[in-house]
């Protein structure tokens, strides 16, 4: 754990909602209730677990050189398919979070729009970390090369 995430314990706890769009939706209507709801959280729950997240869509690309089910060219759920990611002291707090009052009534309104109803699974973290910095990484190379030969 090298503190990718400022403030996140390497105990914590990762959860991940994979929500996909009703088609009669846009995502622009999912964007407003997941921002209610991400606020939300921020402002109720900061001080009691909460420590950070993201929200991304799909963007419909397939990585064909890191993907071993096949050569698709684009990903049928392009966006539609969203990912929220939360990170968390711990799992109880998590789940505090969930269960109070101000939070129940926007993740109903999210949920609405979502065909796959939702389930959240919680990570424990094994591992983050950054990039190097240029001068780090000509550093590893040299080492990586060096002990290499040894």
């Amino acid at each position: 754990m090298t503190g990718l995430i400022p403030n996140f314990s390497p105990n914590g706890v990762v959860t991940i909602n994979r929500v996909i769009l009703k088609p009669e939706y846009t995502l622009e209507d999912l964007e407003e209730r997941v921002a209610e709801l991400c606020e939300n959280v921020k402002t109720y729950h900061s001080d009691t677990g909460f420590v950070g997240g993201f929200v991304c869509v799909n963007s419909g690309r397939v990585s064909n050189e890191g993907s071993t089910i096949g050569q698709a060219v684009e990903s049928p759920l392009k966006g539609r398919e969203v990912l929220i990611v939360t990170f968390w002291r711990s799992f109880e707090d998590h789940e505090a979070s969930h269960r109070s009052e101000t939070f129940q009534p926007l993740f109903r309104r999210v949920l609405e729009l979502c065909e796959n109803g939702n389930e959240e699974i919680a990570y424990e973290m094994l591992w983050s970390g950054a990039a190097y910095s240029p001068e780090e990484a000509r550093a590893a190379r040299a080492a990586k090369a060096r002990f290499q030969a040894a």
